[in-house]
């Protein structure tokens, strides 16, 4: 069933079964990740380099672990695959894409094509959700390696943007 009509009243169950304010810091942060997910699949239809598309996708799959990760306060329900071994993954491929690019001039005005503006705001709201979930730790305890990831996510899309604007891709939309 897509309704359930638990939440008219402006709460919502935690993986636990807590039920919570649907404002609360925890609620927000997941629901960040969420709209960035969204946000960037909406993305890959812009983007018409293939290695790109499918990173982008394998950050999506795994935004899945960091949402529950978070929409569950004790950790008992749900245990997060993510690691050390992600991070290392996306220092990699930023590695990878800085080699082919000149330099960066100290700001970068976002957005010379489609595919770069929208890592850009993918880049801004990955910003956000880290800023909500470092405002979460401050009340409830977040698992460290869910906020490195998504800082170095936003590492990952800014590279990946830059990428984009400097190459102009041949189908400039």
């Amino acid at each position: 069933m897509i309704y359930t009509k638990t939440g008219d009243k402006g709460t919502t169950s935690l993986l636990d079964g807590t039920r919570v304010r649907k404002n609360s810091p925890r609620v927000e942060s997941y629901g960040t990740i969420d709209e960035l997910n969204s946000l960037l699949g909406f993305g890959k239809h812009f983007i018409h380099n293939k290695d790109i598309v499918e990173k982008i996708h394998t950050v999506q799959k795994e935004l899945f672990s960091v949402a529950s990760a978070l929409a569950d306060p004790q950790g008992k329900t749900y245990t997060s695959p993510l690691g050390e071994a992600e991070i290392v993954r996306f220092e990699t491929w930023i590695d990878e894409y800085v080699k082919l690019m000149n330099p960066a001039p100290k700001f970068i005005v976002p957005g010379s094509c489609q595919a770069s503006g929208i890592l850009h705001v993918a880049r801004t709201v990955c910003r956000r959700a880290e800023r909500v979930m470092t405002a979460l730790d401050e009340l409830e305890p977040v698992n460290p390696i869910l906020a490195k990831y998504i800082n170095r996510l936003s590492d990952v899309l800014y590279t990946f943007a830059r990428y984009l604007e400097e190459n102009q891709e041949l189908v400039n939309t």
